[in-house]
């Protein structure tokens, strides 16, 4: 299974961001970029790539763990960036960037600890993809927009474990399809 931890935001949050992503898709050179699906929007906290089903139990119960021993804490979707030269165009993240870069260091702990191989480590950032483009392009405008936007706040509460089944059609536009297989509260809550 091709697996990942993530947050996913609430319908609320996602309808606030889908309302700036609909004016981005307006602008100028929007037909030339590919736009994620929101029912797939969602904070990734540590891609594990293709697991081996034999594993998935061991990180189940490590992710448990991990969102066990961390508090719930605010978050909101706020502003925007993009990576490789406009390859990808994100929102990014406010509110207590602390916790949530302590939840991402225990869903790779997690995944290390049950025998996952992870590949090299990034500097994580938190954000969440709205577009990408196999070419470099001039995202400015783009960017302007999402600068301006800050969504609601909300109580992040769960911890997810996601898989996702990538296009297999070839039909254009046709989007990766994910589906929470493990979910977990936050301090032990609920």
């Amino acid at each position: 299974m091709r697996l990942f931890a993530a947050l996913l935001p609430p319908d609320d949050v996602c309808r606030e961001l889908g309302a700036v992503v609909d004016e981005l898709r307006r602008q100028p050179g929007a037909d030339g970029m590919r736009w994620t699906g929101r029912p797939g929007w969602h904070f990734t906290l540590a891609f594990y790539g293709e697991v081996d089903d034999g594993l998935v139990p061991a990180l189940s119960q490590r992710l448990e763990r991990a969102a066990r021993r961390t508090e719930p804490f605010p978050l909101a979707v706020r502003g925007g960036g993009q990576f490789g030269h406009g390859r990808a165009l994100w929102a990014g993240a406010e509110g207590d960037l602390a916790t949530l870069r302590l939840l991402v260091e225990r869903a790779e702990a997690a995944a290390r600890k049950a025998g996952v191989p992870m590949g090299e480590h990034r500097r994580y950032k938190a954000h969440l993809t709205v577009a990408r483009s196999r070419a470099a392009g001039d995202v400015r405008g783009f960017l302007d927009t999402l600068a301006g936007f800050t969504g609601r706040t909300w109580t992040v509460r769960e911890l997810c474990l996601v898989r996702s089944d990538l296009p297999t059609s070839g039909v254009a536009g046709e989007q990766p399809r994910y589906e929470a297989v493990g979910r977990w509260a936050l301090g032990g809550a609920g």
